[in-house]
């Protein structure tokens, strides 16, 4: 039986998500300010937050330092990094773990337009002459 708590750790609810969203957009925040600022879409318990802001933070998505009795939590790694982690989490469940696969998949599926091949296209020119 294979186990998929760890392939699985990094998987977010919604609510998760909102949260992260929060935090990369406006940084270092408290578990006051997440709730206000998710108060238009949800009207949350603070023990609902801190509890969500917690199991973030177990799941190494934050960190928290201590002010007076005020913890203020912040992302571990920027926005990007997580969402590269997570296509290739796709990549390997959907593609057999080819990135070659994918892009030929959203190009036939038109997910990436000429303008972007070509600057991907730049971007990996530019990369592999820093390599050699």
């Amino acid at each position: 039986m294979l186990s998929t708590s760890k392939q699985r750790s990094h998987d977010l609810g919604e609510l998760e998500q909102l949260l992260m969203k929060f935090i990369w957009s406006h940084g270092r925040s408290n578990a006051d300010a997440c709730r206000e600022a998710l108060r238009p879409a949800r009207s949350l318990k603070d023990s609902t937050i801190r509890t969500v802001l917690r199991r973030l933070e177990e799941k190494g998505l934050l960190k928290h330092q201590i002010e007076g009795r005020t913890y203020f939590y912040e992302a571990t790694q920027p926005q990007r990094h997580f969402a590269a982690r997570a296509v290739k989490q796709i990549i390997d469940r959907f593609c057999g773990g080819s990135v070659e696969q994918l892009l030929t998949g959203m190009v036939e599926n038109k997910v990436l337009k000429q303008s972007e091949l070509e600057e991907l296209a730049r971007r990996i020119a530019s990369e592999r002459g820093k390599r050699r």
